[in-house]
């Protein structure tokens, strides 16, 4: 290590402020453009929007504005027992009490910062202890105290922009994905939610559709027993869509010979993934034989029928052959009648719906194999779900590749990171490796 590098405090490289919550009783204070930050925010290392906005007059009334750049901390929250969230903000933005934001005192430049902390983010998480109520939190004296290795300014800013390179890439991935899904999302809606050609030939306007395709599309409608639907359309049960519908199992967590294998294994937690790549643990041969998990093929749709919080009803498209526990409903689409994205795109807009969903012998709400299966759904002519296929097709297969590219850029950048701010690997030899194996 460099000689320049020197042993400080996270406290004494940073600046910790605090934030919290304008009154709930004061509507002037919400709904304004402001973003105010709260764990469910806190999803992804760049934060460009949040879910609820303060007024001009809120911000000051109990939050604190921070300039674009800013890093926020989560200090407090069920999250912290399991996950260290860190962000980056691109904007202006307030936030509450149970984050932190910091911001870099001189000799620490502020794009190195967020770096800093995600390099020793294992070190932070050992500093959680439980505040009551299941909640984790971490104290703001052991965050200060908390040991650090500062590189000279040069340093910083060169491996800042090393990483920062790998995140930039992430980030318009995620971007593109956003383009890609909603594209997908609007074109389904259109044709088999909102019924546009139909209306458009009903009315007799232009569909904007090449002739092959709006030719596959009635002029009519006729009364169902959802009301209005197209002419020689039907209406069946999501089942009549799927050549089967189950659930998974869990292989026995004490017993070691059966987890860390090469087996993919999903829990319901990942199907916060609209498109899944990959999973968070795998389970060995003798974990699939000593259990009730299930494989699940690629293309399959996948729903979490339980969890805490927003997880129940979270509707997944499965890039990949994979094994499911049991919180985990699997509906593979019968490909004579049904299409893997016909089906995913119909089941992954009914969030709603299912939250309001509950089975009356669970107290967790749980969404069944019956139940799902029992669903009501418009189907159109086979002809018209290929067409649709032929579509989305390249839609869905563009995001997925950029997702397999994301999480090979996130894996080069967890392994980079702790290396690089310990000085154990130089910025060169980092860009050799880059460009060498990414």
């Amino acid at each position: 290590m460099a000689g320049e590098w020197r042993e400080t405090t996270l406290g004494d490289v940073t600046e910790f402020l605090s934030g919290g919550t304008p009154s709930k009783d004061v509507p002037g204070y919400w709904g304004g453009s402001i973003p105010w930050v709260s764990a469910k925010d806190m999803k992804r290392f760049r934060l460009d929007d949040t879910e609820d906005h303060l007024t001009a007059h809120g911000a000051p009334n109990g939050g604190k504005l921070v300039p674009a750049g800013t890093v926020l901390l989560l200090v407090r929250g069920m999250t912290l027992l399991n996950d260290l969230p860190i962000c980056v903000i691109s904007r202006d933005m307030t936030f509450n009490q149970d984050v932190k934001a910091l911001r870099p005192k001189p000799g620490t430049r502020d794009d190195f910062l967020p770096y800093l902390l995600l390099g020793n983010r294992d070190r932070l998480l050992r500093l959680v202890d439980l505040a009551g109520h299941g909640t984790g939190r971490l104290n703001s004296d052991e965050l200060k105290a908390l040991e650090v290795v500062l590189p000279p300014e040069p340093e910083q800013r060169a491996i800042a922009h090393v990483l920062g390179t790998l995140d930039d890439k992430i980030e318009l991935n995620r971007r593109m994905n956003e383009t890609l899904e909603a594209i997908a999302r609007a074109l389904y809606k259109s044709w088999f939610v909102d019924f546009d050609p139909v209306r458009a030939k009903a009315d007799g306007r232009d569909t904007a559709l090449p002739a092959t395709i709006a030719d596959l599309f009635p002029d009519a409608f006729e009364d169902s027993e959802l009301g209005e639907i197209p002419t020689g359309w039907r209406v069946t049960r999501i089942a009549d869509l799927c050549s089967n519908i189950f659930s998974g199992g869990t292989p026995d967590t004490q017993s070691p010979d059966f987890w860390g294998g090469g087996v993919p294994w999903l829990s319901s937690g990942e199907t916060r993934q609209r498109f899944i790549v990959t999973t968070e643990r795998t389970i060995t041969e003798q974990g699939v034989k000593n259990s009730s998990t299930r494989l699940a093929r690629a293309g399959a749709t996948v729903i979490a029928s339980a969890g805490q919080g927003h997880t129940r009803g979270q509707t997944s498209l499965l890039a990949f052959d994979s094994y499911v526990n049991q919180s985990v409903v699997v509906l593979l689409a019968d490909r004579s009648r049904s299409s893997d994205n016909f089906l995913f795109f119909d089941l992954e807009r009914r969030y709603e719906q299912f939250r309001q969903f509950s089975d009356s012998s669970s107290s967790r709400g749980s969404l069944t194999t019956k139940l799902l299966g029992g669903l009501p759904a418009v189907v159109p002519p086979a002809r018209l779900v290929t067409a649709f296929d032929r579509s989305s097709s390249p839609l869905v297969a563009r995001v997925v590749a950029a997702l397999r590219e994301s999480a090979t850029l996130v894996h080069l950048r967890d392994t980079l990171l702790p290396k690089l701010i310990s000085g154990e690997v130089r910025v060169k030899d980092a860009e050799r490796f880059i460009d060498g194996g990414a």
